[in-house]
């Protein structure tokens, strides 16, 4: 995330916290769930003085933030879900294989970032965000989402195809849709600049 976060300061104050268990964070006793992280997020956001903030996310982060929009509404400007887990028609195996599937694409180009960022978490925080992950129904946390919403896909996104990201624009009560042609799933380590292009003129200007 640290492109991403390079591009978007240009025009933002960005912070990018570490969830527990992840980056360079210390492993937690227990590995938090959606829910979970979105009260962390919070407690963070507090901590630091923020009252207000844009969100975004990719993945699994996705997931956090449509939590933590619905659950603390106060805290969240508008948000940016970057290839938002999981389809509803794919929980189980059929998301293990599109995982697999664009791990292999992403792999090609990005084998540190793609495996590295999981490695350095290790098993036990892997294996129990992948089930928490694929328990969670994002797709009932959207329809509660205020805040305005800004979905983007990667169009080789075997993870999100584009009927799920046009579902999720869809369900979402203030949803647009942005398609980014030819990246996969991890837009914000595979393009970050390409990612700004697309966020910042739905961010707007700093107020």
């Amino acid at each position: 995330m640290a492109e991403t976060a390079k591009a978007l300061a240009t025009d933002f104050p960005v912070y990018a916290p570490d969830f527990p268990g992840h980056g360079d964070s210390e492993n937690p006793p227990r590995v938090l769930d959606a829910p979970g992280l979105a009260g962390y997020v919070a407690d963070w956001m507090g901590s630091n003085g923020i009252s207000r903030a844009h969100l975004l996310g990719n993945s699994f982060g996705c997931q956090v933030i449509a939590e933590l929009a619905v659950r603390h509404p106060e805290l969240v400007d508008r948000i940016v879900l970057q290839g938002p887990t999981v389809d509803p028609s794919a929980h189980g195996p059929p998301q293990l294989a599109r995982w697999f599937l664009n791990s292999v694409r992403e792999g090609m180009t990005q084998p540190n970032a793609t495996f590295g960022q999981w490695g350095k978490a290790g098993p036990r925080v892997f294996v129990r965000t992948l089930l928490s992950m694929d328990r969670h129904r994002i797709e009932q946390a959207l329809p509660q989402i205020q805040a305005p919403a800004l979905v983007v896909r990667g169009s080789r996104d075997p993870i999100v195809p584009q009927r799920w990201a046009e579902e999720a624009a869809r369900l979402l009560p203030d949803g647009r849709l942005e398609v980014i042609d030819g990246e996969t799933h991890t837009i914000v380590l595979s393009a970050p600049q390409r990612l700004a292009q697309v966020v910042l003129p739905f961010l707007g200007p700093e107020t």
